[in-house]
């Protein structure tokens, strides 16, 4: 299996994984914050707009670390995230 296709997290847990900014919200309906994994090394809210790196395979739900990419387009986002 090729590492540029496998996906970083599982189905499972992607299906789960919430962004928390969205879920302190009631502006977003019934099940807010899903994510979507963008470029197979981040997970964005379309809710909030904020974007979660994945780093070695765990997805870096820290509300201040997705807010620091909220402005980033997502065609603009590095692959792979940063380090810090």
């Amino acid at each position: 299996m090729s590492t540029e296709t496998a996906s970083p997290i599982s189905p499972e847990l992607l299906e789960i994984l919430r962004c928390p900014v969205a879920v302190q919200s009631d502006e977003y309906g019934d099940d807010p914050g899903k994510l979507e994994l963008v470029h197979n090394c981040w997970l964005v809210c379309a809710d909030s707009g904020y974007k979660y790196p994945i780093r070695d395979g765990i997805p870096v739900m820290l509300i201040e670390e997705g807010k620091k990419w909220k402005e980033t387009a997502v065609t603009d986002l590095p692959v792979p995230p940063p380090t810090a």
